[in-house]
Order: structure tokens, then sequence, then C-alpha cells
């Protein structure tokens, strides 16, 4: 009985001191000042560049929305995966139910290290794990832009996640894994600026392995399968290969590329599809650079088979 005793004293004193170091591990940490002296004035031209890029119109207007109403960033489309249903919310000029009253440091704390104004972690449906490779100047750009943008009113639906995913505290633990500033893609010393600069669009404001790379059991992208494709967040179906892998676009030149982001047709004329529309037509405002850079990228990066499982085919 005494060793018993021992053994339950033991084993309290280190699940508490587990429990106390968990807690300091999983606090939110806000971008050092450093990086806050980086962000400069901002500029609203080259902030729409970066507001296209990373296609904020996607999952912040509401759904179904076209022509100036896109730019109404209300918030509301549902997000569902296996830990709940996310809704992005609004970023409006709103000062009551948007980020209006947000200063260009909260912008960067949100984006950079997922934590909001008043010190909350934020969930990882907004997509920070890549905003956190973004250049400090292109977030207090895309500020100055969100600025010239219309204040609307009207709060987004809650998100609805069950226990434990609803609490918070536990995602400071989830950033110490998949939470980095460093590029996914490595390259040698010579590569050409295209391929770089077209690295810092998909991997960073343009957010592409958010949709189209597997994720593991705890939610974060599987970097060992970069770009081969997984589950579509918004439910049912498949989000595609966009590597040169099997079953990805090894078949696609540089120009295919370029031109399909352009008018959302295929090489063999085919046409975007399923949420890929709206992605593919805040592409087209980009410039052609832009569009050709990001080509360069994805026929650079390793090629993978696909990251999700084969459809079966239907008995006959």
């Amino acid at each position: 009985m005494r060793l018993l005793k021992k053994f339950v004293g033991a084993a309290l004193v280190l699940g508490g001191a587990a429990a106390i170091a968990g807690w300091f591990l999983s606090a939110p940490v806000r971008v050092d000042a450093a990086t806050l002296a980086e962000l400069g004035p901002g500029d609203a031209a080259r902030g729409k560049r970066i507001f296209y890029a990373g296609g904020c119109t996607s999952c912040h207007a509401k759904p179904g929305s076209q022509g100036d109403a896109r730019l109404r960033l209300v918030g509301g489309l549902e997000l569902k995966t296996p830990f709940g249903s996310f809704v992005p919310p609004n970023i409006s000029q709103d000062t009551r139910d948007g980020i209006g009253a947000w200063s260009v440091e909260d912008l960067a704390n949100a984006m950079l290290k997922g934590v909001s104004p008043s010190g909350e972690h934020l969930y990882p449906a907004f997509p920070y794990a890549s905003y956190a490779r973004m250049k400090p100047a292109d977030i207090a750009d895309l500020y100055a832009f969100l600025k010239t943008l219309p204040a609307v009113a009207g709060k987004a639906p809650a998100n609805s996640l069950a226990f434990p995913f609803n609490v918070r505290r536990g995602l400071g633990l989830w950033k110490l894994l998949y939470l980095s500033d460093q590029p996914v893609v490595s390259f040698p010393d010579g590569t050409p600026d295209p391929v770089l600069t077209g690295r810092y669009l998909v991997e960073g404001p343009g957010h592409c392995g958010e949709c189209h790379t597997p994720r593991d059991l705890a939610g974060g992208t599987s970097k060992s399968q970069w770009l081969a494709g997984a589950a579509a967040a918004e439910g049912s179906g498949i989000v595609p290969n966009i590597t040169s892998g099997e079953g990805g676009i090894a078949d696609w030149s540089e120009a295919d590329i370029a031109n399909y982001l352009e008018t959302g047709f295929t090489p063999d004329f085919d046409t975007v599809g399923g949420a890929m529309v709206d992605v593919q037509r805040n592409m087209a405002v980009l410039t052609l650079e832009d569009r050709s850079a990001i080509a360069a990228y994805l026929k650079a990066v390793p090629p993978h088979p696909n990251g999700y499982p084969a459809r079966k085919k239907p008995a006959s």
C-alpha cells in the first residue's frame, strides 16, 4: 500500500509538472518588435496584389457573391473538417462586427502568429501556417488595401466545434509543430527569380498548400506530400495533385498553368470547377509575371503521387 501511495504521488507530481509546462508552452506568442519595425507605412496599390494572391474573397465574401459584392467581406462560408465546422468571420472595415478597429500590428499578429488582438489563439482554418512565411511589408500593404474596402455590418455564424477542439489554448502546442516562417521547398543558390517569386506566392499569401496538401491526424499539412492533392475542406470531393507526379500536372507546361490561372481553361479545353472557380478568378487579377512565376514554381517542386485515396470504380 505504501508503495502504491508513492507511485500515485509521483504520478500526480509529474502530471502537475506536465500541465504547468504545457500551459506555458501553449501561450500565445506575438510578433517581435524587430518584425513589427519592418511593416512600414503600407501601400494600397501593392496591397491589392497581395489581397488577390491571398484569395481573401474566396472565404470572406458571402458565398455566391459576384462583381463588387465580392469585396464585401462579411464572411459566412462553412468549412467542414474532421475537427468541426469553421466559418470565416467578417473582415470588413466595420468596427464592431469586422476588423475596422484593428491596427496594422493586429493584422500582423493574426497573419504571422495566429493571435487575435485580444491575445487568443486563432484557429488555423485561417491559414496563418502559410501566412507566417509572408514579408511584413506585404502585410502592411494588405492592411492599406483592406482600408479601402467597405464596412459591412453583421457577424458570421460561429464555429461549431466539439471538445477538446473548442479549447483554443491547445493550439499553442499545435503551433510548435506546424508554424514556421521557413520555405517548404528548398532550392539551390542560383535558382531563377521566377521560381523563387512563385514559391513566395504559393507557399505564403497564396496558401495553396492548405488545400492541395494532405493533412496528418493533428490537422497539419504533410510536407512530405506537398501539393499532392487532398480531400476538399468544404465537404465531399478532392483537391487535385498539382505536382508533376503520377496523377498530377506532369503533362502541363508552364504556359499551360499560367493560361489556366488567367482563363480557367485546362490544356484539353476543360474548364475550372468547384472551389477553384473563385481562386482562378483571383489569380486572373494578378500580372502575367506573377502567374508565370507560380507556374515556374509548380514545375520545380518535387513530384508526388496523388495524396488522396483513389476513387473506387462502381460495380459493374
